[in-house]
């Protein structure tokens, strides 16, 4: 298990194309590879094709370009994740997952043959300029992005800090491209946040999974545990527009607050080292077999207090496993809307000279056996929020792995989870009774001179932020806003 750990050790937002991807070495690499009866007449069709291109095309092109094109057409061509690093986009790949990587700050997908924005990533330069997600970028300066791959064009974002490059993008609902002219800057990615929403109450933020970032949770949840005098009523885990990142801080932020050895996510595919059981266990997410066990710091009342998920349709690979997790296991409730649905294992396969093939491998499953691709985890209590409205998916995105029924998981504990109700959920983990209704936005509902559930100096604007403090403390959510979720585990 520790093996295959170690050749599964990332997860990559395959929308992140070298912007917020991650990275995934494999011993597959040197397994060797199976005598393969080749297709002779596609052989020759292809070298038909060659020939024509060298004898015929306008200008003369070296015999290196058109085999590394083809390279790059046959991984293009299975799904969106897929793809053939060169030199740059491989140490590319491996400086992003550090945190600290040169660009705009955003995650990346196409369609219709442009380059779609998933989201910007805060706090940077593309985030602070006013890029949004589904944002379509049609030129970066005045070299239009049709036809040119997803690669060429996160070269073409990527530069020397302090350059400026204008994007002119297509956003719905406007009758004219829009044009932001970006500074360039070293992308420093705080991957956990954290702060007290009010007394009792804290939140946990994290944008990205890193290196770093169980050990950076195990401060922030000692930091909100010492502010709160040891008294914490309720967290709330914030995914929201996380892309995903490394999967063993996925693992160790789910095992933060699950038992011992429980089932985190398990994944499937057509070879022995795609089949994976991945536990809250010490294995399987400290890298290095020597170094202490960092969970071990977690205050003990993590493992208990009252927990809300939020998500959103930015939430993917990575957060898609925790979310699922927690919700499976009945530790949290998630709140918001349904996820990126990114639910497919990329491994990295090392080549000669300093490059890598990218390839899909195999599909996460949630500890119920749940299938994340394509569908994404559901909410609980689904609450929408124009503020981080996401337009595109996995679903959305040409070439994506199919969607594959669940599974049955059986002897693990997840499998009990209930399916959720279609009436409004109005009470916390504790059971606790509503004291007053209260809309999501904060207010109180009409007729009731009673005191609001959220701290006045909470975000307004914020409605799922707000809803999910309501239901940490048992108070009922505003029905036009939020509606139970009445799909099936």
């Amino acid at each position: 298990m520790r093996k295959q750990f170690q050749q599964f050790s990332l997860v990559a937002f395959g929308a992140a194309v070298g912007v917020a991807a991650s990275l995934h070495f494999s011993a597959v690499a040197d397994r060797p590879v199976s005598t393969l009866q080749l297709p002779i007449d596609d052989l020759r069709l292809f070298s038909e094709v060659f020939g024509r291109i060298k004898s015929d095309y306008v200008e003369p092109v070296e015999d290196r370009k058109l085999l590394k094109e083809a390279i790059n057409g046959m991984l293009t061509g299975l799904d969106p994740h897929s793809a053939f690093l060169d030199q740059e986009a491989y140490r590319d790949l491996q400086v992003g997952t550090q945190g600290e990587f040169g660009g705009l700050g955003i995650e990346v997908g196409t369609e219709e043959g442009f380059v779609k924005v998933v989201a910007p990533i805060e706090d940077t330069p593309a985030y602070r300029a006013g890029v949004k997600a589904g944002d379509l970028i049609i030129k970066l300066d005045e070299v239009s992005l049709k036809g040119i791959s997803l690669s060429d064009a996160v070269k073409r974002m990527r530069g020397k800090p302090n350059t400026e490059v204008k994007l002119t993008v297509l956003r719905k609902g406007e009758t004219q491209p829009l044009e932001f002219v970006v500074r360039r800057d070293v992308i420093r990615v705080k991957s956990v946040k954290a702060r007290m929403l009010e007394p009792g109450f804290g939140l946990v933020r994290i944008t990205q999974f890193q290196e770093h970032t169980g050990e950076n949770l195990v401060a922030a949840l000692n930091d909100l545990y010492k502010q709160a005098g040891g008294d914490m009523k309720g967290l709330v885990l914030d995914l929201r527009g996380n892309p995903g990142g490394l999967l063993n801080s996925a693992v160790a932020v789910s095992a933060a607050f699950l038992p011992r050895n429980a089932l985190v996510v398990y994944t499937d595919g057509r070879t022995e080292d795609a089949k994976m059981r991945l536990t809250a266990t010490k294995e399987n997410y400290v890298r290095g077999a020597f170094k202490e066990d960092y969970l071990s710091k977690v205050p003990a009342a993590a493992k208990t207090v009252p927990m809300v998920v939020l998500v959103n349709g930015a939430s993917a690979s990575a957060s898609e496993i925790v979310a699922g997790a927690l919700q499976d296991h009945q530790r949290a409730t998630v709140v918001g809307v349904q996820t990126f649905g990114k639910g497919s294992v990329q491994t990295i396969l090392p080549l000669p000279n300093n490059q890598a093939v990218k390839l899909t491998t195999a599909r996460y499953y949630t500890p119920g056996g749940r299938s994340i691709q394509a569908k994404g985890i559901a909410a609980d209590i689904v609450v929408e929020d124009e503020a981080t409205k996401v337009l595109l998916r996995e679903a959305d995105l040409q070439h994506h792995l199919s969607v594959e029924d669940d599974k049955s998981a059986p002897n693990t504990p997840a499998n009990k989870r209930k399916a959720p109700t279609d009436k409004i959920i109005t009470g916390p983990a504790t059971g606790q009774s509503a004291a007053a209704p209260v809309q999501a936005n904060g207010k109180p509902a009409a007729k009731d001179d009673k005191k609001a559930a959220v701290d006045p100096n909470a975000k307004k604007e914020d409605v799922q932020l707000n809803a999910a403090l309501n239901h940490l403390k048992g108070l009922p959510i505003d029905a036009p806003t939020a509606t139970a979720s009445a799909a099936k585990p």
